[in-house]
């Protein structure tokens, strides 16, 4: 219970929380001024690439930034592409699932948020209305945000980078046969978790796979079971003030400046307590998801639908977060990978 509260130490620095909000909020206030705020949510979600900016060498830092925007573009294209057949869906997105979560591990990218952003924009992307004539119009939004994101960050790194003096923190590196049993537990999890929400025909079926890819980024067992608790627990409160706020029918400016605000708010305490992060992080997510009519509207069916999703893919987290981190299944696939591995090779000698 002690570290359900607990606010952990963090080597993150201050501004970067402010850095993130901006990079959110501007495509966000652009997309209000123009009288296009699906535009502009579009391009706030590239804006969370700015996370990536993990290393202290500005070549290195925007090389990175630049490949992780094109990688959410590439997330969101798919997404969008096989989001024509319910049944396709599901195998599209677990097999994309796998191979983000390989190649990163492959390119040692594993520092939060890791795999997180790219396969939620897959999810996201993949559970839309199949509209090919809109594909590269929502493509080119997003794309325009990755543009706005990449300015921000080179600003932001020629304004802190000389003064940022911090040693790079070692990566543990993991063994090819552990990366690819991980990374098809990751698909497999991913899979079952959209074929579920489809199966429910759930109205945003999204919030079941993003739940669970949320918890199953805990670093132990026991960390995914309690991230699981705190995604629920912060949840239930965060639907609770959301309920507050739209009670108050706020106007789409409001709305605008309080996802900037609260995207600054996410990014300070998500790596500090992450239970009260989730209470932000509920609100800002259907700030975002939501139209503001609707969300005035049907206050009482988005509040128990997302309750229940949330619950859902929970629960699923739950479970591939157990899989994943059992050291005996681990060990068993990985000796059978082994084993398969080297009957292949000598099969491949007997026929030569």
């Amino acid at each position: 219970m002690e570290s359900f509260f607990k606010f952990n130490k963090t080597n993150r620095q201050w501004h970067l929380p402010i850095v993130a909000g901006l990079s959110v909020g501007i495509p966000m206030i652009l997309g209000w001024y123009m009288d296009n705020i699906e535009a502009g949510k579009l391009g706030s979600l590239a804006g969370l690439s700015i996370l990536y900016i993990q290393s202290d060498k500005l070549i290195e830092r925007m090389i990175l930034l630049m490949t992780c925007c094109f990688g959410l573009m590439l997330s969101f294209s798919v997404g969008l592409l096989f989001s024509f057949n319910p049944m396709i869906a599901p195998i599209a997105l677990g097999l994309f699932s796998f191979g983000v979560h390989y190649s990163l591990h492959k390119l040692q990218l594993t520092r939060p948020p890791g795999n997180f952003f790219f396969i939620m924009l897959a999810s996201t992307a993949i559970c839309s209305p199949f509209q090919p004539e809109n594909i590269a119009e929502k493509i080119g939004y997003v794309a325009m945000g990755t543009i706005l994101t990449c300015g921000i960050g080179l600003i932001y790194s020629l304004l802190t980078l000389k003064n940022n003096n911090q040693p790079e923190n070692s990566i543990h590196r993991k063994s090819s046969y552990t990366n690819i049993i991980e990374s098809l537990i990751f698909g497999l999890i991913m899979a079952f978790s959209l074929a579920v929400a489809f199966s429910l025909n759930i109205e945003k079926p999204y919030w079941i796979p993003i739940s669970c890819l949320a918890v199953m980024q805990g670093s132990s067992s026991k960390h995914v079971w309690l991230r699981a608790t705190q995604r629920i627990t912060g949840t239930l409160v965060g639907l609770g003030i959301t309920w507050l706020i739209a009670s108050g029918n706020p106007t789409p400016l409001i709305m605008v400046i309080s996802i900037t605000l609260l995207q600054v708010i996410v990014e300070f305490l998500v790596v500090r307590n992450y239970a009260i992060a989730v209470i932000f992080i509920t609100i800002l997510t259907i700030f975002l998801s939501e139209s503001g009519k609707q969300l005035t509207q049907d206050t009482n069916e988005i509040f128990f639908a997302r309750m229940i999703d949330i619950f859902i893919g929970s629960v699923i987290g739950m479970i591939g977060g157990w899989i994943l981190y059992n050291a005996k299944l681990l060990h068993h696939a990985t000796m059978q990978l082994r084993k398969a591995r080297i009957l292949m090779k000598k099969t491949n000698r007997g026929t030569e």
